[in-house]
């Protein structure tokens, strides 16, 4: 079973990155390798930001050990590929440590980000093909725009979201989860292909990288992805969308089973990295109305909005990972299951995940009716106890004058 070997795989990735994650953690506490907390930030402690680091060794010790195993050999065959792709990998996390370290301007991240993207494109991982209703149209040039663009645009995407403890590395674990089985569903129906063992095996050592990280970075966190982490996330993210939404012929595959709808290699991508592109236009739209560069930092983001909307931190973090999983397991369904069934999964998944997310106002909403009420009520009831009040304090004073009158006071006592 070719699963055993993904699962090795991503164990050793996932392993590696765990006990590297520790040991960075012990030095950066040791010789206080951490920045001051930042306006936007929402812990209240100096945490380390060099988890990204413990990952990347994680990710190349999953590249490494699946290089020995004939199972891959598909990958191997040609390896420019694998080695732009590390390289690129390598790039983003020294860009990624060195912004953490001196907090680096947005035009310095920003070449290196279409450096990183260059190096993919010029080994050949780019779209080559963009099948959308069985016609295949990328010409070469646009091809490579294209994916300098995607690689640029995921990267940004992933790492605006890092901002609450465990979100980017649970997104990555939902988003890639799913993604290996649509890669793996692929291989198995189209047939054995470098490309489709590629994009399983980033996949793969993707997600046990970020299992290894999880357990530091759950709230709360005891060390951070940085930058290094998040951006890395993303480029793996893209890579391997990129290596089957541009290699797929739409000619190959199976369409009186219905297994692959050829617009499933287009919408899969977009549907598990529908949160951190969401939150990346809204960003940009944002700054540039504000008269701000597209990557200035800000406490405005989609999880710095469920905070301020009352959800807790667990909270917020759980609808990230809520609306992941119904978009990306909703589009996967369309290869799996008949359409009705798959469409009221999405509707049903959307409308949960929608009236948790709104639950804190509508509970503020009934909160401020109901003290509305009290008030009112409160201000009815003074106003008719008002005139008997009166009416008591009045006829009270009679008599009390009565029997001041009647009694003879201390000075009129013979």
């Amino acid at each position: 079973m070719r699963i055993i070997f993904y699962i090795l795989v991503g164990g050793a990735s996932a392993l590696v990155t765990f006990l590297l994650a520790l040991a960075i953690l012990k030095l950066s506490m040791r010789y206080r390798l951490y920045p001051k907390i930042r306006e936007r930030d929402v812990h209240s402690r100096p945490t380390p930001r060099l988890g990204g680091v413990a990952m990347f060794i994680g990710v190349l010790v999953g590249f490494a050990i699946a290089s020995q195993l004939d199972r891959f050999h598909l990958v191997f065959v040609n390896p420019r590929p694998v080695l732009a792709l590390l390289g690129a990998a390598a790039m983003i996390v020294l860009i990624g440590v060195a912004d953490d370290i001196w907090d680096l301007d947005w035009v310095t991240k920003l070449a290196g980000q279409i450096l990183a993207a260059g190096l993919l494109v010029w080994q050949g991982v780019q779209l080559t093909t963009l099948p959308i209703g069985g016609v295949t149209i990328v010409p070469s040039t646009t091809g490579l725009i294209l994916t300098v663009l995607a690689v640029v645009l995921v990267m940004n995407a992933v790492n605006f979201i890092d901002g609450l403890d465990g979100l980017v590395a649970g997104v990555a674990i939902i988003a890639n989860g799913v993604f290996f089985v649509y890669t793996y569903i692929l291989s198995n129906g189209v047939g054995e292909s470098e490309y489709f063992n590629l994009a399983s095996l980033i996949t793969t050592v993707l997600v046990g990288a970020c299992l290894g990280f999880l357990p530091l970075n759950w709230h709360p966190a005891k060390l951070f992805m940085g930058d290094a982490g998040a951006l890395l996330v993303g480029l793996l993210m893209v890579a391997s969308a990129i290596s089957v939404t541009g290699s797929v012929d739409p000619g190959a595959l199976d369409s009186g089973r219905q297994l692959l709808p050829a617009f499933i290699p287009i919408l899969l991508p977009f549907a598990v990295l529908l949160v951190p592109l969401l939150d990346f236009a809204l960003a940009v739209i944002r700054r540039l109305r504000a008269g701000k560069s597209p990557f200035s930092a800000d406490r405005m983001h989609l999880h710095h909005r469920l905070l301020d909307m009352g959800h807790s931190h667990l909270h917020a973090v759980l609808i990230f990972y809520a609306w992941t999983a119904v978009a990306s397991i909703g589009c996967l369904l369309f290869m799996l299951v008949p359409l009705e069934w798959a469409v009221g999964f999405l509707a049903v998944g959307f409308a949960l995940s929608a009236w948790f997310t709104l639950a804190p106002l509508t509970r503020r909403k009934a909160g401020e009716a109901s003290a509305q009420r009290a008030r009112g009520a409160e201000a009815s009831g003074v106003a008719r106890l008002d005139p008997l009040d009166a009416a008591s304090e009045f006829d009270a004073a009679p008599d009390d004058s009565i029997v001041t009158d009647a009694s003879p006071s201390p000075k009129e006592t013979p």
